[in-house]
C-alpha cells in the first residue's frame, strides 16, 4: 500500500542549537496531523545524534542526506550506513541532484549507495530528475528512465521511496506544474516492478502549492528543501489539506 511521505531536506543548514529551536516550534503543530502521512527530517550529520534523542517517541522519523557504499574503510570524511543506524536513522536521501552536480555522483554510485542502505536496514529515498536543458530538448522521459534503470539494478523495491525532483525547479521558486509532475511520476511508476512504491515530488514545494500537488493521484508526498527550514511553513506542508 502506498504511503504519503513528507520529508524535509535541511541540506547544509542548522547547528544543533538551531535544530532544537526548530523542533520547539514545529512539534506542537503536529497534534492534529492526520495519521495517513509519514514525516521525515533529513538533517546534517552533526545534528543526527541530538535529533535522534529529541525525536524519540515522536511521530517524526529521522533521515540522513547521504551514505557511503562501504560499511567501513579508508574513506576520509564519509559516513557509513551502520554509523547512521546506530544513531536511530531510518531513512537516507540517495542521488540528490546536488550530489550528482557538485560531487560527481553517478547512477553507478547511486546504485551502490542504495544497496548499502538497504543492507543496513535503512529505507533510501532515491532522487531522479532532469535539468532545464534536458526538459527543453524533450529528454525528460529518457533521462528519468535511464536514471531508474541504472540506479535500481538489483534493488529491493519493497524498501524504497523515490523522489522526482526536476533540477530546474530546485531552489529556484519555479515549481513544476502539478499535472506535469503527476504525469512524470506516473511514468516513473510504470518503470517499477512494485507499483506500491511511494513517489514524492520535490522542487520548490511551498505552503501555497502543497495542497494542489498532493491532490494529484500519482503523487505520494513531497521532498521539501527551503520550506522545511521554518517550523510554520513545514508544519503547513505536513498538514496539507485534501482537495
Amino acid at each position: 500500500m502506498r504511503k504519503n511521505v513528507i520529508a524535509g531536506n535541511w541540506k547544509m543548514y542548522k547547528t544543533q542549537m538551531e535544530a532544537s529551536e526548530f523542533l520547539q516550534g514545529f512539534m506542537p503543530q503536529l497534534e492534529d496531523t492526520l495519521p495517513d502521512r509519514d514525516i521525515i527530517l533529513c538533517v546534517p550529520y552533526t545534528d543526527l545524534f541530538a535529533m535522534s534523542q529529541n525525536l524519540h517517541g515522536s511521530s517524526i522519523r529521522l533521515g540522513a542526506q547521504n551514505v557511503h557504499w562501504e560499511a567501513f574503510g579508508a574513506y576520509t570524511g564519509e559516513i557509513s550506513a551502520p554509523m547512521l543506524t546506530e544513531m536511530g536513522v531510518r531513512y537516507v536521501i540517495v542521488g540528490h541532484s546536488e550530489r550528482r552536480q557538485y560531487f560527481g555522483e553517478t547512477d553507478e554510485t547511486v546504485n551502490m549507495r542504495l544497496k548499502a542502505s538497504q543492507n543496513a536496514g535503512l529505507t533510501p529515498i532515491l532522487c531522479v530528475g532532469e535539468t532545464k536543458q534536458q526538459r527543453d530538448m524533450n529528454e525528460t522521459e529518457s533521462i528519468i528512465c535511464d536514471q531508474l534503470k541504472g540506479g535500481l539494478a538489483n534493488i529491493d523495491q519493497t524498501n524504497l521511496i523515490i523522489a522526482y525532483e526536476p533540477i530546474w525547479a530546485i531552489g529556484t521558486g519555479d515549481t513544476c506544474a502539478a499535472k506535469e509532475a503527476n504525469q512524470v511520476i506516473g511514468l516513473i511508476r510504470s518503470q517499477l516492478k512494485n507499483a506500491d512504491v511511494s513517489i514524492q515530488y520535490g522542487g520548490s514545494v511551498k505552503p501555497d502549492n502543497v495542497d494542489e500537488i498532493m491532490a494529484q493521484p500519482e503523487i505520494d508526498g513531497a521532498l521539501v528543501g527551503g520550506a522545511s527550514l521554518q517550523p510554520d511553513s513545514f508544519a503547513r506542508i505536513v498538514n496539507y489539506q485534501k482537495i
